[in-house]
């Protein structure tokens, strides 16, 4: 009898999951808020909100019953934005099976807290539990992933078994899943890379031209791995498809909310008029509040991540900003990195 899977959330990527997965198992149920949502899913097997032009398969069926979506799951997926992650995890957590694994795709830091993702699963579920949790991440657009078009994507547990679970759960023709046991790693990456984006998108509605985005998005690396490794993160983590892989994709895809929010900033239009623009949640502007308070917290220097503060709550002007990070001190590339002691002996004659 093939094991139940529940995907929590009906956006544009709980979607995508949703018909990834239904291309291979037999039922996915899913959960959403909106009465309109879920019959439109049932009824026209559409969710022209959030994934215009995709038909869903007859196998997903949603339900605004979360009882009713996680009663007999052994899967549960977590397709919510990260702000809501710990509010659906509240009202779910006594419905979900003792056995089941729990996967996370959300790609955020809570904003308050700081905490990331599987931290607040922590939080609300006990120590005990974290050996159920998994979180999803990678290169992985949306719009892309229900089209089938080829995509790699990573998931990591602290648990072997269980990542191996989750990867057999997502493992498909067009899918391809790598399990990482470096939790804090993948969470960074995938939280991290979204504010670098946004600087992205601003300098491309600034007219700026790829030299710049380059710097972008190699500097924005080196930020992401210093402040991954002061949390504990394995820095490999970082050149792969959670760091380096989803760093680039979602900071030149014409899919990404993120750069496309940006580039509205850049032009002139205010974060609001951006988001408004956009229309969909844009992970990286609460994000970028809650790694300022972190990098201060672990003294890790993160200038693009503040320029990026001050344009989003500030009221900097970009160009400013890109002044700013362009008339900064000099400085070794490699020490930027990782405080790494730089040799400039001539390396050794035969």
């Amino acid at each position: 009898m093939a094991t139940k899977i529940a995907v929590l959330g009906a956006g544009s990527w709980a979607t995508a999951i949703a018909v990834t997965l239904a291309r291979r198992h037999r039922i996915i149920h899913m959960w959403g808020r909106r009465d309109d949502l879920v019959r439109e899913i049932n009824e026209e097997k559409k969710n022209d909100r959030y994934l215009p032009g995709i038909t869903l398969p007859k196998q997903i069926i949603a339900s605004r019953s979360l009882e009713e979506v996680l009663k007999g799951a052994k899967t549960v997926i977590f397709g919510v934005p990260s702000h809501s992650f710990r509010e659906v995890l509240k009202i779910s957590k006594d419905l979900i099976e003792p056995e089941a694994i729990i996967i996370n795709s959300a790609k955020g830091l809570e904003e308050n807290t700081q905490l990331r993702l599987s931290e607040v699963f922590i939080e609300e579920t006990g120590e005990e539990n974290l050996g159920r949790y998994v979180v999803l991440s990678g290169p992985s657009h949306a719009e892309e992933v229900a089209r089938s078009i080829p995509t790699a994507v990573v998931v990591a547990s602290f648990n072997m078994e269980t990542a191996q679970r989750a990867q057999d759960i997502f493992m498909g023709p067009h899918l391809r899943v790598y399990t990482n046991p470096d939790v804090i790693g993948v969470e960074v990456g995938g939280a991290l890379k979204n504010i670098i984006a946004l600087g992205t998108g601003i300098a491309d509605g600034l007219d700026y031209g790829d030299n710049t985005t380059a710097a972008l998005v190699t500097r924005g690396l080196a930020e992401i791995t210093r402040l991954g490794i002061n949390l504990g993160a394995n820095p490999l983590t970082f050149i792969g498809l959670a760091g380096v892989g989803d760093l680039m994709v979602t900071c030149t895809s014409k899919h990404s909310r993120n750069r496309r929010a940006g580039r509205e900033i850049g032009m002139g239009a205010s974060l609001q008029e951006a988001l408004n623009k956009v229309d969909m949640v844009v992970e990286g502007v609460r994000t970028t509040k809650a790694v300022l308070k972190l990098a201060r917290k672990f003294n890790v220097e993160m200038p693009i991540t503040e320029q990026m503060y001050n344009v989003l709550f500030k009221g900097l002007s970009p160009r400013t900003a890109v002044g700013n990070l362009m008339s900064r001190g000099r400085r070794h590339e490699m020490e930027e990195v990782a405080e790494t002691k730089i040799n400039w002996c001539s390396p050794a004659k035969g």
